[in-house]
């Protein structure tokens, strides 16, 4: 489990200014994978009440440029953030209820790197989202 002075030193690590409110988002987003703008906002609140919008918005921005967080946005999504950073891994979204959980790569090293044409470029991420029920909104569509 990473604890704020974890995260203190992520942000000086990554030349980031340590601030209540990046520190309180950083762990709101360890806290809630997959969390949407408000949910995070929400969180942050619980430990700083007056929070703005604003600063969070900031946070998250710093965060991601930092390469602290990453945000992702599913098709017919609003952004959603997360912690799990420097890999090639993937989501998966329930078309229901908008669940999103991870999904490692599926071949293994990187090889969904490798486009079957690249058009001359230099690729070093791919983003793929598999798109289903969850668990729980497929037991109740069969039932």
């Amino acid at each position: 489990m990473v604890t704020p002075p974890d995260f203190q030193q992520m942000l000086r690590g990554a030349a980031l200014r340590v601030t209540r409110p990046r520190t309180a988002v950083l762990s709101a987003v360890h806290a809630h994978p997959h969390a949407d703008t408000d949910s995070i906002l929400r969180a942050v609140r619980r430990e700083l009440p007056k929070v703005s919008h604003q600063a969070v918005y900031d946070s998250l921005h710093a965060l991601t440029a930092a390469g602290l967080v990453r945000r992702i946005q599913p098709s017919g999504s609003v952004a959603r953030y997360e912690a799990r950073v420097g890999d090639n891994h993937h989501h998966i979204v329930c078309r229901s209820c908008g669940a999103v959980a991870d999904a490692d790569c599926a071949v293994g090293e990187a090889p969904c790197l490798t486009a079957s044409d690249d058009r001359g470029f230099s690729i070093d991420e791919a983003e793929v989202i598999y798109w289903g029920l969850c668990p729980a909104c497929a037991a109740r569509e069969s039932s």
